[in-house]
């Protein structure tokens, strides 16, 4: 499943470069200031959360692997929820989406803690690693 975790952050992080790119130059004459902003919001942290599940992917036996499996989940919903509603909302999509990005800020704020606690746990002393 690692191997899956870092593809995934791959390919997050290849969508959320395109629509960063796609924002600079489709959108910025198309849409509001405040709706700029969203977009750009959603794209900032779907490339930090790609490299996240990048991370996730990477780390191996340094994480308990329950642990690893939830934050990855967890980080990939985030951007699915933060980022994605954030997308809809830019894009024009009705304003009860932004219901929905402070669940994948959760989502996030949760991934990190599992992530680490998981890290904590997994027993292999630091010179090991």
């Amino acid at each position: 499943m690692a191997n899956r975790w870092l593809a995934l952050g791959c390919l997050f992080g290849a969508l959320g470069v395109a629509a960063g790119a796609f924002g600079a130059h489709a959108l910025r004459s198309r849409i509001g200031a405040d709706a700029m902003q969203w977009f750009e919001t959603g794209v900032h942290y779907q490339l930090v959360h790609a490299l996240a599940l990048v991370g996730v992917g990477l780390a191996g036996d340094r994480c308990a692997p329950r642990q690893r499996q939830a934050a990855g989940a967890l980080f990939a919903a985030g951007i699915v929820l933060f980022s994605g509603s954030l997308y809809a909302l830019a894009l024009g999509g009705t304003r009860a989406l932004g219901a929905l990005t402070p669940f994948g800020g959760t989502a996030w704020i949760a991934g990190w803690i599992v992530f680490a606690v998981g890290s904590w746990r997994s027993g292999r002393p630091m010179a090991s690693r």
